[in-house]
């Protein structure tokens, strides 16, 4: 593909943002739109008028719409713009007169939920309405966004092309375990009758695609995408079928096990077939071209990306493979890192807005110091426990000490949380970043503290305390702490490990916080939770009763804040002592 970085136009001088709080219905703001655009609705639409006005693609999100390379749909907008494409966007669609605003596209609707499933947003671990709760917060978003915005769109533009992308339909793409209707659903294809779905990071399937619609090309063998299909291509590795997974869960863990990104893969439904093609292979120059686009870093009044306005993003995937987590089979298990001159270009960039105050919110990626730690021999295995992995993190300090020294830059924070096991390889790196980037305290993911449960979880138990002891001491006259990220109610939890979990968390300062767990899509450990048994088919021990999980919870909230009072306490005989030194 080539690559080209000419500025574009910046949509977002049009917008008037004084007169939004003024405007009733802000749930839907365009902000894309034009002063002259004129929009389209049951009233005025008509074939002939909308025709002279088409665009090439309409993207329907379920996520307010920022000018960032932090929104997905802004990444795709500018990618899309750089191919020659027209587009508009229309965010989180109420009615039939937002669909129908800009007409028709001449190629494609792109719809996506957003950043995060729709139903996650929704729903508590506990099944409960977020909007009932309180304590909990959710966005505007519909239940099963992709069906909903799919079949909205079918009613109003019947034989239309959509494309489907985004976390909601990247774990849906096969059968899967649906955790709040407590079943074994189709692919979300067949579920929203969208013509093709996009899988993991979508710029390169999305140009394509939209190639091949110009062309009148069929879309076969795009990396990236499933399609449905009444032929198996060659080469292809055929999963258990629907049938087979929805009537017996031991096949359940034979898909589980062939799911991939690195392959062709294909499942059957009624004689016809869902494929995935393998994923595409995105590089570090194709990274550098997508981060080095014009993007003005403007927000949506109701953005969710205010904390996060001045972060950049050093590097994209994870090589940790917990079973609980997504990204391995949303777009693979391998990292990709920009170069560090592209880095260091965005943060200059960054200096020289007008909203800019010299602090970069976050440098980082899924795990902050994964940073350059690429796979250098193309291979399958995994990374995290491969020799040849570089563990020095010689490039992420060289990175760091460049970046801050950049004019403008008065602090650049490390928020992303860190990887502990492989920063416990650099002693260097934990020094470097406890004098220079964080604030108070650094982020960690021990998860569990019981070898049963981080067993289940992929996660290794060994690296803890010698981290913790390390850090502490590097930090014992700088006031700063490690903040930890709990899981509770992961498959193979029970009573014994859940004493294990608070016997050991009463030991530790600063738990504020934990996560029930949630099955989700296509991971490992949703699995587990269907079946009760792990990938090698042994029976585990499984939370399933709301009443047990109601209990775990009250158990493991009662030692938080014990541990609260505890450390209130310290402080106060702490700053007595203090007062008392002073006085003699």
């Amino acid at each position: 593909m080539e690559i080209n970085l000419k500025n574009k136009e910046n949509d977002y001088n049009n917008i008037d943002y004084n007169n939004f709080k003024k405007n009733k219905n802000t749930n839907n703001i365009d902000i894309n739109k034009k002063n002259d655009q004129k929009n389209y609705n049951k009233e005025n639409y008509n074939e002939k008028d909308y025709n002279e006005k088409k665009y090439d693609v309409i993207f329907i999100t379920a996520q307010y719409h920022d000018d960032h390379p932090l929104c997905a749909t802004e990444i795709l907008k500018r990618i899309v713009e750089d191919n020659g494409f027209s587009i508009k966007i229309i965010e989180k669609p109420k009615n039939d007169n937002d669909y129908l605003k800009f007409g028709k596209p001449n190629l494609a609707f792109f719809v996506t939920s957003g950043p995060i499933d729709s139903m996650l947003n929704n729903f508590t671990p506990l099944k409960k309405d977020r909007n009932e709760d309180k304590s909990q917060t959710k966005t505007d978003v519909p239940n099963r966004a992709i069906i909903k915005y799919c079949n909205d769109l079918k009613r109003l533009f019947k034989d239309s092309y959509i494309v489907i992308g985004g976390i909601e339909s990247s774990l849906r793409r096969f059968a899967h375990y649906d955790y709040w209707e407590n079943k074994i659903r189709k692919s979300i294809l067949l579920d929203s009758k969208a013509n093709i779905l996009v899988y993991g990071n979508g710029e390169i399937q999305s140009v394509e695609i939209l190639k091949r619609l110009k062309n009148k090309e069929n879309m076969i063998g795009i990396e990236g995408t499933s399609i449905l299909s009444k032929d198996l291509p060659n080469n292809t590795i055929l999963l258990p079928s629907f049938k087979e997974v929805f009537e017996n869960k031991e096949k359940f863990i034979d898909m589980q096990k062939k799911l991939s990104v690195y392959f062709n893969l294909a499942q059957e439904y009624d004689n016809n077939y869902i494929i995935q093609f393998k994923y595409p292979k995105y590089t570090s120059e194709y990274l550098d071209y997508i981060y080095s686009l014009d993007y003005t870093r403007k927000l949506h009044p109701k953005s969710q990306l205010k904390m996060a306005q001045f972060s950049i993003v050093t590097h994209r995937g994870c090589i940790g493979n917990c079973n609980f987590c997504s990204i391995a089979m949303h777009q693979g298990s391998k990292i990709i890192s920009r170069s560090e001159e592209n880095i260091l270009k965005e943060i200059e960039k960054i200096t020289k807005m007008k909203e800019f105050k010299g602090i970069i919110d976050d440098l980082g990626g899924p795990s902050a110091n994964m940073y350059k730690m690429d796979c250098k021999i193309n291979c399958f295995n995994n990374c995290i426990t491969c020799n040849k992995l570089n563990r020095s993190h010689r490039e992420i300090i060289e990175l760091l000490r460049k970046a801050r020294n950049i004019k403008g830059i008065k602090k650049i924070f490390v928020r992303s949380g860190i990887r502990y096991d492989l920063a416990i390889e650099s002693e260097e790196y934990i020094e470097e970043i406890s004098k220079h980037h964080i604030s108070g305290v650094l982020k960690i993911a021990p998860e569990h503290f019981s070898n049963d449960v981080l067993k289940l979880m992929n996660k290794e138990s060994f690296s803890f305390d010698k981290f913790k002891n390390k850090f502490d001491n590097i930090n014992k006259n700088k006031n700063q702490e490690l903040k930890y990220y709990i899981m509770i109610g992961h498959p193979g939890e029970n009573k014994k490990t859940i004493n294990e979990l608070i016997e050991k968390s009463k030991k530790l300062k600063n738990i504020e916080s934990f996560q029930f767990f949630t099955p989700t899509p296509m991971s490992n450990s949703t699995c587990m939770y269907y079946t009760g048994k792990d990938l090698d088919k042994n029976d585990i021990d499984v939370i399933y009763s709301f009443k047990e999980k109601k209990e775990f919870k009250r158990k493991f909230l009662k030692t938080i804040e014990e541990v609260q009072n505890q450390n209130k306490k310290s402080n106060n005989s702490n700053n007595n002592n203090k007062e008392n030194n002073n006085y003699y």
